[in-house]
């Protein structure tokens, strides 16, 4: 009778000294596709007004930052949870595979055809659904993978690269803006060639739930598109619309069998006090550059090239901030780190406000001081809010985490980057600025309320927060 032998198959993420290993391998390389994802998303940012007016549809010309930050904020929750469920090899080969689409077309549809804004929205969705994969799988593994020591340092490094990217993303549309915008679509198509030592890298399952809630999914994500759209056009059907999706997926999160998200998940009273601190310290995520670019060229007669030139050091100094916040937060504390942060972003729009007609020197320091604030708060907020839940609920934290950011920040770019241009808030300030510049001076005075209003939310719930940590 011949005898049966099976060999146990060695799984290396069992193992946390070669899981460490493999992980810091996958990360550097998503961390550099999600720096040139992120560097075409803030150029676009920085630029959207000139390729509005480019492509014949100038008022429509927000849209360009609106519909991908939506995207963003619905991929950046996919993502996350699905990294409870899924393979992160298939999550990262169909995210670089959108990537390396979206960019060539929207090169080709707008280089070599009439340029048209549906072609490049089109084209920055697939960009922004294909890189973000880069920036929540990098998150995932991450909160599961690395040692303790390990998720600080890297946590700082992945606010760095956004900081890092931006930076050299406004530099690059500045000196664009003067060649061809088009080039920028192209940046991240290397990224396809880091697919086969990601691949060799990278988990190949994740949990031990086989079902995947696309009905869930589907009916969150529309229920925050419409969510999002409803303050990008206010009509109230669009409202009405999201409301109703939201009651629709409370029903089915009660009466589903496996439901990707559960209704306990939102009775977490202390996620849900910390999740409000992302809602409000990130509103104005994306106001920052086009607002300065405006003042730039409204105010000062600048070219954005020129603006490109003063601003790119603001987020200089975030990626600088970024990779110490680990640091920081280590010497003084999460809760001190998260408060220093909040008080340089306040400050920052305050005395841009009272310093809109002081020159843009001075206007670039105050962006400086502001993006010091931005680059140290990422890690104590993300570990604040992620620390509310259990480990197995650290994918879908990840995710919703990244939703609320870029749907509070799409939000906010929509109503202020309406209210510049309408200029409904110009001809007088309390600052004492006057005509243009006042309506600038107003909105940079509602930018630090709203991050006062957030860092009023802390002090009020931090006991909360933190009660069980």
């Amino acid at each position: 009778m011949a005898q049966t032998t099976t060999t146990a198959v060695f799984d290396p993420w069992s193992d946390p000294e070669t899981s460490n290993k493999m992980a810091i391998k996958a990360l550097i390389l998503l961390l550099i596709t999600f720096i040139l994802g992120t560097l075409c998303l803030q150029g676009f940012n920085l630029v959207f007004t000139q390729v509005g007016e480019d492509v014949g549809a100038p008022a429509q010309a927000s849209l360009i930052t609106a519909f991908p930050s939506l995207v963003l904020g619905i991929v950046c929750f996919i993502y996350g949870s699905l990294g409870d469920f899924v393979s992160l090899k298939r999550l990262v080969v169909a995210g670089l595979i959108a990537l390396l689409v979206g960019s060539v077309f929207g090169f080709v549809a707008n280089f070599f055809f009439t340029a048209n804004i549906w072609t490049v929205i089109i084209a920055r969705v697939l960009q922004t659904a294909g890189e973000q994969v880069a920036g929540s799988v990098f998150l995932v593994i991450t909160t599961k993978y690395l040692k303790p020591s390990l998720k600080v340092i890297f946590f700082g490094l992945y606010t760095a690269a956004y900081q890092l990217s931006a930076s050299i993303g406004v530099f690059t549309a500045g000196v664009l803006s003067s060649i061809a915008w088009q080039y920028l679509f192209l940046i991240p198509v290397v990224t396809i060639f880091f697919l086969p030592t990601l691949l060799k890298n990278l988990p190949g399952r994740q949990g031990d739930n086989e079902h995947v809630d696309w009905i869930g999914f589907t009916i969150f994500g529309f229920a925050s598109a419409f969510l999002t759209l409803f303050f990008s056009y206010m009509a109230w059907w669009m409202l009405g619309v999201a409301v109703a999706l939201f009651a629709i997926f409370a029903v089915y999160i009660h009466k589903a069998a496996k439901p990707f998200i559960t209704p306990d998940f939102f009775k977490n009273t202390r996620w849900l006090a910390a999740i409000s601190l992302i809602l409000l310290f990130y509103f104005t995520n994306y106001c920052i550059s086009p607002m300065f670019n405006a003042i730039g060229t409204t105010v000062y007669g600048m070219t954005t090239a020129q603006v490109s030139t003063y601003i790119v050091w603001a987020f200089v100094c975030a990626a600088v901030v970024g990779t110490s916040s680990g640091w920081i937060m280590g010497k003084i504390g999460r809760q001190a780190a998260l408060i220093t942060a909040a008080v340089l972003m306040i400050a920052g729009f305050a005395t841009a406000a009272l310093a809109v007609n002081a020159g843009f020197l001075v206007l670039t320091l105050t962006a400086c001081l502001f993006y010091c604030g931005v680059g140290l708060l990422y890690s104590p907020v993300f570990s604040t809010v992620i620390d509310t839940l259990p480990q197995s609920e650290s994918g879908r934290g990840v995710g919703m985490n990244d939703l609320v950011m870029n749907v509070t920040a799409s939000i906010g770019i929509t109503v202020i980057g309406g209210l510049m241009g309408s200029q409904s808030l110009a001809g007088s300030s309390i600052t004492g600025a006057t005509g243009a510049a006042a309506g600038y001076a107003n909105l940079l005075l509602i930018g630090a309320g709203v991050i006062l209003l957030g860092l009023i939310v802390f002090l009020v719930f931090r006991k909360k927060i933190y009660s069980q940590n």
